[in-house]
């Protein structure tokens, strides 16, 4: 997945929450956050914790990779 925008990252963690099968509260519970946050990162909020989002993102098994433009990998 291209992430773009804080939107692209909510739409990631989405994905990946539901096909874990879990709620909204049962996620942040497991990823150690606060329901309220977990439900602004699903929502694509553009202002949090950049660290928080990605301990999120690592307690659910995705990553960010990071490449120049145009280049293929």
């Amino acid at each position: 997945m291209d992430i773009q925008s804080a939107k692209d990252i909510s739409a990631a963690i989405k994905n990946r929450r539901k096909s874990l099968k879990l709620t909204q509260a049962e996620c942040a519970a497991f990823c150690g956050v606060g329901l309220r946050f977990f439900s602004e990162l699903e929502n694509g909020k553009q202002t949090l914790h950049l660290e928080k989002v990605l301990h999120v993102m690592l307690m659910l098994g995705l990553k960010i990779q990071v490449s120049e433009n145009g280049d293929s990998k």
